[in-house]
């Protein structure tokens, strides 16, 4: 956990300021601060993350997932080591498991990149997913705007696993990468709706002389499957792909690949009219936040809370009139005089 003592005296500007000039230090901090659960970092998070935002929006925000021992870490790290040699600036935003007992990362994803995490036009953000669903962190479309401000110009988000919840990190990147293992079931997950439809790319990871065989067989099948179904708002076919990360071969035709596909959504008008619902569910995502906030923060209403929970424990109380109860209290509070 960083120290946010060191930097008590720094106001939004200077943080701002800092963020402006690639200060990845003070980008950590930042971070840290927009993560803090603390009632006294909102306000000053807040004030970052609005003079950030208008330095935003210039990345390329892919999100990268896969059920664990696809080898999502290892083909991030030669993913983006080919992206830093190309002259681009990669953040990388690990979100790790958390667990249940400590609430903490698991992983530790610094650990898992060694290489990476020591090029100097990388930046690599462990962050714990809580209780959040989805596979993200809470705060993961804020770091997302402090490091497009910070100069990172490709955004790379890896998520905790392969479920119908995968939504929340699609509905904030540009492009979506399921990494797939052949010959152990999990060419399956690729069938699954959910999945298919999200995704722009399949890629089948560990593509080597044992395995090519079978990644043969599962490319094949699951090419006869897309064409099942009906053509993406985007106007793009997803692809399947192979490639080793390991041995890094396969990798620069991922990145080719995503070019066309940035190519295409631009032409076709389809990229900024993503990028526009994407700050519509964040907004509306915000007012949920806040006003479950308020529930956690007034005393009366939180007291209620607890009240209404040990109710419905003990089935004294539905859910839904429990709900509804305390909706009511809820506006009782905001306006007194009704």
């Amino acid at each position: 956990m960083m120290n946010l003592n060191l930097f008590q005296n720094y106001t939004a500007k200077d943080y701002i300021e800092s963020i402006k000039k690639s200060d990845i230090t003070c980008l950590s901090k930042a971070i840290s601060i927009v993560e803090s659960t603390a009632e006294k970092h909102q306000t000053l998070a807040q004030e970052i993350i609005e003079g950030c935002l208008p330095l935003s929006g210039n990345s390329i925000r892919i999100g990268i997932t896969g059920v664990p021992g696809v080898g999502k870490s290892t083909f991030i790290e030669a993913f983006g080591k080919l992206l830093t040699q190309k002259n681009h600036k990669v953040a990388v935003l690990t979100i790790d498991p958390s667990s249940n007992i400590v609430k903490g990362s698991i992983l530790g994803d610094k650990t898992r990149m060694l290489e990476l995490s020591v090029d100097p036009n990388a930046f690599i953000r462990p962050t714990p997913s809580g209780d959040s669903l989805g596979g993200v962190s809470h705060k993961t479309r804020e770091t997302i705007i402090l490091c497009e401000a910070a100069g990172f110009d490709i955004i790379l988000i890896e998520t905790v696993g392969v479920g119908q919840n995968e939504i929340a990190v699609h509905s904030m990147v540009d492009f979506f990468l399921l990494l797939s293992l052949a010959g152990a079931g999990d060419e399956l997950q690729g069938i699954k709706r959910g999945i298919i439809e999200m995704a722009d790319l399949f890629v089948f990871n560990k593509d080597d002389n044992e395995n090519t065989a079978n990644i043969r067989i599962a490319k094949s099948d699951l090419e006869r499957a897309l064409h099942l179904f009906p053509a993406k708002e985007n106007g793009w076919n997803p692809k399947v792909l192979s490639c080793s990360a390991l041995n890094k071969t396969g990798i620069e035709a991922v990145w080719n690949l995503i070019k066309d596909y940035i190519k295409l959504t631009k032409e076709n008008g389809f990229w900024h009219k993503n990028r526009n619902q994407q700050n519509e569910i964040w907004f509306d995502e915000a007012i949920k936040t806040k006003l479950f906030s308020i529930f956690n923060n007034n005393k009366t209403i939180n007291t209620s809370l607890i009240n209404y929970k040990t109710q419905i424990q003990n089935q004294t109380i539905s859910p839904i009139k429990g709900a509804q109860e305390l909706i009511d209290l809820f506006k009782k509070y905001i306006n007194p005089n009704k």
